[in-house]
Parts: structure tokens; C-alpha cells; sequence
């Protein structure tokens, strides 16, 4: 009985110490090489949370590599993937701050904007998002004119300009309706020299011209 139990303590030690072995073996394989990858591997496959907790790893366990910069990159990636603009936006921001001469900062301009041009609202709402989008996306090509993203972010700051102006329009339309002629002038002069050549022109001048003459029919009608 003695000799059977001291045969299962030995299996027994053998196992927990080949456990222990192929766990150190296990640690020392998850070099920020391996992390990285295995991180964009899960990013690739839509395993966006998956991907966050594995580029933060990156991030914590390896902060002086350079791997640890492009994954800030892959958790602001992962989150704007799974719609999560609030929380990319954040990040693609933090990484600005921290490397603002990095080579990849034209890239992170253009998502930061892209952040905002995804929660842009139909023109009969409030229009923070279109306001925010067209700014960074101004910067982005003030800052970096010949990047392949300010060439991308020009058809989206066209977007978001023309939405804002077509907000404008919408509510100098409301006003029209309504009547108040000088305040829906207001708004067509803004449209007319903040948002010209979007396709609104010649409606524009149309509106501005009729609203004028309302105007002025109403002052005659005063006299």
C-alpha cells in the first residue's frame, strides 16, 4: 500500500511539474511578435473583443516595443469595427496626444473623422457629428496634403459639408413655410456662401430670390 501511494505522489509531482514546465514554455512563446500577431489574426476573423484584450496585453506587457505603438492602433481599430465610435474616438485621440510625428498619424486623422461621419444625422437633426466630422477632416489635409487619406477625406468632407448645408436649408425651408421670411433669409444667404457648389445652387438662389420678394411685398403692405 506504502509502495502504491508513494508511486501515485510520484505521477502525481510529475504531472504538476510537466504542467508548470509548458506553462513557463507558454509564457516565454507570447513575445510582442506573437501577441501582435495572434492579436490581428482575432481582428481579422471579426473577434473584435477578443482582438482589444490581446493588443492591450501587447500594450501592458511589451510598452517600450514598437509593436505596442500600432497596437494602440489595433484597439481604436477593433472598437470603430464593432460600431463603438464613441470609445475609437477616444483612442485614435490618445494617440494623436502621445505621437503626434508617428507615420501612421494621417491614418488616425482620417478614422478620427470617420468616427464622427458615422454618427452624422439625417438633416432634420441636430448636426454636431457632420460639424465634428468636417473638421478633422480639414486638419487632415491642412496638415498632410499629398497623404492618400486627405484624398480620401475629401469626398467625406464633402459629404459632411453638404449635410450641414442641407441641414441650413431644411430649417430656412421650416421658416419659409412659416412665414418668417427674415429668418429663413438667414439661413439661405448662410447656405449660399458657406455651402456653394454641393448641388444646392440653384435652389438656393431660387429661395433667396422668392424670399425677398415676400419681404418686400409684406413692407408694402405696412405702408
Amino acid at each position: 500500500m506504502r509502495i502504491a501511494r508513494l508511486f501515485t505522489v510520484l505521477v502525481l509531482l510529475f504531472l504538476l511539474s510537466g504542467c508548470f514546465r509548458w506553462g513557463d514554455s507558454g509564457t516565454r512563446q507570447a513575445t510582442p511578435e506573437s501577441l501582435y500577431k495572434h492579436g490581428s489574426s482575432r481582428y481579422q476573423d471579426g473577434k473584435y473583443g477578443k482582438a482589444i484584450e490581446i493588443f492591450q496585453r501587447v500594450k501592458e506587457e511589451y510598452p517600450l516595443s514598437n509593436l505596442a505603438v500600432l497596437a494602440e492602433i489595433g484597439i481604436a481599430d477593433s472598437h470603430f469595427s464593432k460600431k463603438e465610435y464613441a470609445e475609437a474616438e477616444m483612442y485614435y485621440g490618445d494617440f494623436i496626444n502621445l505621437h503626434p510625428t508617428n507615420e501612421n498619424l494621417p491614418y488616425v486623422m482620417y478614422q478620427l473623422g470617420m468616427c464622427h461621419y458615422k454618427q452624422m444625422y439625417s438633416i432634420d437633426r441636430d448636426q454636431a457629428e457632420a460639424l465634428k466630422a468636417r473638421k478633422e477632416f480639414e486638419k487632415l489635409i491642412s496638415r498632410f496634403p499629398s497623404s492618400k487619406f486627405s484624398f480620401m477625406a475629401e469626398k467625406k468632407l464633402r459629404d459632411s459639408r453638404k449635410r450641414l448645408g442641407e441641414h441650413e436649408f431644411y430649417v430656412g425651408n421650416f421658416y419659409f413655410k412659416t412665414k418668417k421670411y427674415r429668418a429663413a433669409l438667414k439661413r439661405f444667404e448662410t447656405v449660399a456662401r458657406e455651402y456653394p457648389n454641393l448641388g444646392m445652387d440653384y435652389k438656393v438662389t431660387f429661395f433667396i430670390s422668392e424670399t425677398k420678394r415676400l419681404l418686400e411685398q409684406e413692407r408694402e403692405i405696412k405702408k
